[in-house]
C-alpha cells in the first residue's frame, strides 16, 4: 500500500488506517501497535476517566514513538476536562463523536492540534467543517455501536460526503479486509477507521467472550437497537431480544433507558456478560473467524489491499 494523500500528511502516518477508538476495547497495549505498525491508533476516552486516560497516553508514549490520538464523545459530561488532560500530555489528535465539536473546538485546536470528527450524514459533515474540523470520519450505519437515525450505509455515505465537502473524508462502518480498504477509497475517501476487526485482536483489553463472540458470528449476527434513545448495533443475545420486544410493544423512551440501564457496555464487551450485557459490534463480525495480533491482522490488511488493485488492474 504506497498511499500518500491529505490523511497520511495531516496524521503523519504511513498507511491511512486508523483503528477506532472503542469503548473497553482501545487501551494503550492496542493503540500503541496499530501506530506502530504505520496506521493510527486511538485511545478510547469514552471509557475513562481523566487519570486512566493519563495513565493511558503515558504508556502509549513509553510503547510508540509514532503518532497516536483519542478519541472523545463529546456528551460526556466531563469532556472538557477529558480535552484538557489531552492538551496537558501535549496530545495532537482528537477524534470527536456524539454530539457538536462547536462548543469544544476552540479548546481542541489549543497546540497546534488536528481535529477529526465523526458524522452519519451530509448535513453533519457540513457543520463540522463549518466548525472548524480538518477532517471528517464518515461513518455508515453498518459500524457497530452507536449509529445515525437516518441509518445511511457507508456505501451510500462516502461519496455524498466526499462530493459536498471540501475537507478530507475517512471511511468507516463494514471494512475488515483489503476490499474494504479499495472500495472506500474508489468511492472517494482518503482513509478508513476499523473497530470491530480490531477489537477481536491479542491486544484488545476486551474479555475472551466479547472475542469469541465477534469470531461465531454469521452476517445475521447483529441488529439495530434503542431507535427511540440512540441507535446502537450490537451482536444478539438475551439483552437485545428485550429491547427488540420492548420496542415492538411500543415502550417509552423511560422504559427503553431503564433496560439500557447503567454499564452494560462495559459488562459485555470487558466483563464478558454475553447475555445480559450489550456487545456492541460491526455486521463485518460474520467476517472476522479467527482472534489474531494486531501486527498480523494490521499486515494482512495490506497486502489484501496490494492484491484487489493488482487484481482490478489486471482484469480483463
Amino acid at each position: 500500500m504506497k498511499i500518500r494523500n491529505q490523511i497520511t500528511q495531516l496524521l503523519g502516518i504511513k498507511y491511512p488506517i486508523i483503528q477506532g477508538g472503542m469503548s473497553w476495547v482501545s487501551y494503550w497495549e492496542l493503540v500503541s501497535k496499530i501506530s506502530n505498525c504505520g496506521g493510527l491508533g486511538l485511545l478510547a476516552a469514552g471509557s475513562m476517566k481523566s487519570e486512566i486516560l493519563e495513565e493511558n497516553i503515558v504508556k502509549c508514549r513509553e510503547n510508540t514513538s509514532l503518532p497516536f490520538g483519542v478519541n472523545i464523545p463529546l456528551l460526556r459530561g466531563d469532556a472538557s476536562e477529558l480535552i484538557q488532560v489531552c492538551l496537558d500530555c501535549n496530545v495532537k489528535i482528537f477524534f470527536t463523536a456524539a454530539g457538536s465539536p462547536d462548543k469544544y473546538i476552540d479548546l481542541m485546536k489549543k497546540n497546534n492540534s488536528t481535529v477529526i470528527h465523526v458524522v452519519s450524514s451530509v448535513k453533519q459533515g457540513l457543520k463540522a467543517q463549518n466548525a472548524g474540523c480538518d477532517a471528517i470520519v464518515g461513518e455508515g450505519v453498518e459500524a457497530g455501536g452507536h449509529n445515525g437515525k437516518d441509518e445511511i450505509t457507508t456505501f451510500c455515505l462516502i461519496p455524498q460526503l466526499v462530493d459536498e465537502l471540501k475537507i478530507p473524508v475517512i471511511a468507516a462502518g463494514g471494512i475488515a479486509d483489503g476490499r474494504g480498504i479499495a472500495a472506500a477509497m474508489s468511492l472517494g475517501a482518503q482513509g478508513v477507521q476499523i473497530g470491530t476487526l480490531f477489537a477481536a485482536t491479542n491486544e484488545s483489553i476486551a474479555h475472551m467472550n466479547y472475542k469469541n463472540a465477534i469470531c461465531n458470528s454469521k452476517d445475521e449476527s447483529t441488529i439495530l437497537t434503542f431507535k427511540k434513545i440512540g441507535m446502537l448495533r450490537m451482536l444478539k443475545n438475551k439483552l437485545s431480544e428485550v429491547i427488540i420486544q420492548a420496542e415492538a410493544e411500543g415502550a417509552s423512551k423511560e422504559e427503553l433507558l431503564k433496560i439500557f440501564g447503567h454499564k452494560k457496555e462495559q459488562a459485555g464487551i470487558l466483563n464478558g456478560d454475553t447475555e445480559n450485557g450489550i456487545m456492541e459490534a460491526g455486521q463485518i463480525s460474520g467476517m472476522i473467524k479467527e482472534i489474531k495480533p494486531a501486527e498480523v491482522v494490521f499486515k494482512k490488511l495490506l497486502t489484501e489491499f496490494d492484491e484487489v488493485i493488482d487484481k482490478l488492474q489486471t482484469i480483463k
